[in-house]
């Protein structure tokens, strides 16, 4: 068993113990998540510490969605647990990487790719998204490649 996967199981455990509900329903919600994602058609053996990162890391969007959408139509309780559950799902994540250093890899990456301006974002998102890993949001990488390319034609 992966550290991550193993983390998650005594984590599970240890909120059944405790009473700890919203940890436990998070936590339970993310084990059959994975269980479903090991099982699925041509998928052999156990999940990968990344392929279990991806898996967080999509509950974690769609929890913030969901909260979002709760928080449009006045429903605020709702809203704050979706959003207490993607906090709490967080913590398995490898810790997120600074503006400044993600910044930084944007900026030797468009410089590798010879990045000229807007046109040029697919290769550099390409390049960032591969050694960012986990460790930063897509749609904030995306941002941040945006405007640093942005820069570039200004």
């Amino acid at each position: 068993m992966k550290d991550l996967e193993k983390r998650i199981s005594d984590d599970l455990l240890t909120a059944m113990k405790q009473r700890r509900e919203m940890e436990l329903s998070s936590l339970r919600m993310l084990k059959a998540d994975l269980q479903m994602a090991s099982s699925e058609k041509g998928h052999k053996g156990d999940l990968s510490e990344e392929e279990i990162i991806t898996r967080i890391q999509k509950l974690v969007k769609q929890r913030r969605e969901a909260s979002e959408q709760y928080a449009a139509v006045g429903a605020a309780p709702r809203a704050e647990a979706e959003l207490r559950e993607a906090l709490f799902l967080e913590t398995y994540l490898p810790e997120q990487l600074s503006d400044r250093e993600l910044e930084r890899i944007i900026e030797e990456s468009a410089a590798e790719a010879k990045a000229a301006g807007p046109k040029d974002t697919g290769k550099v998102m390409g390049r960032v998204m591969a050694l960012v890993k986990g460790r930063a949001e897509g749609n904030r990488v995306k941002t941040k490649v945006q405007r640093y390319l942005q820069s570039l034609s200004e």
